[in-house]
């Protein structure tokens, strides 16, 4: 059952985004998906909760801050999103879990380097042979020097760079309906869709 966390230790750099999508592509191929929420924001459970029930399923793990446990059986893909600033404790129960860690960024040098000392922070783990890490650029314009600054960040990582994400209120619209780029006629978000084919490559290898 493969475990992919979201995080970042910096706020509003898109977690709640990546996680959601991520689980509506796990749901569109047909698995039994789980999407824990461990921010006190909650912003993935109230997304779950305007889900329509036409839509693929995607099941609630019932977990706090304080409760970091193993998903329910029958659940084949977890997805969890975590909160700004983890750390101590929950950072080392939450990793555990993880078989893939997806870290968002945003071409902002506070991002980075907030992210920098997260991703050393994460080399250190005593799981980290056995986790695979990658880098999601989020909100790009590749024509501005911020984020030229991005690029040359993520090649000095040794990490993979699983896509570049563009602004757009696509995201915005769907989350306010519960729904992914994965839920809806391709045609639709076509240029998104084929922003997330390195991602979603990942995710399935």
């Amino acid at each position: 059952m493969p475990v992919v966390v979201v995080a970042n230790p910096k706020g509003g750099v898109g977690k709640s985004t990546i996680a959601t999508n991520i689980a509506g592509y796990f749901a569109g191929q047909g698995h039994a998906v789980m999407l824990g929420d461990a921010d006190r924001q909650q912003s993935s459970r109230l997304w779950l909760g305007l889900r329509p029930a036409a839509a693929r399923p995607i099941a609630t793990w019932e977990l706090t801050p304080q409760n970091i446990v193993r998903p329910p059986k029958g659940t084949s893909h977890v997805v969890l999103d975590t909160p700004a600033g983890m750390h101590g404790k929950q950072f080392q129960d939450i990793l555990k879990l993880a078989d893939k860690v997806v870290v968002p960024l945003q071409p902002s040098v506070f991002d980075i380097f907030a992210t920098r000392s997260f991703l050393d922070e994460l080399a250190e783990h005593r799981k980290a042979s056995k986790m695979q890490v990658g880098i999601v650029g989020m909100r790009v314009d590749n024509r501005t020097i911020a984020a030229d600054k991005l690029h040359e960040f993520v090649d000095s990582l040794g990490l993979p760079v699983l896509g570049y994400l563009r602004q757009t209120t696509n995201y915005i619209q769907l989350a306010a309906r519960g729904l992914t780029l994965f839920d809806v006629a391709p045609g639709r978000v076509e240029r998104d869709l084929e922003q997330w084919e390195g991602i979603c490559r990942w995710l399935d290898n």
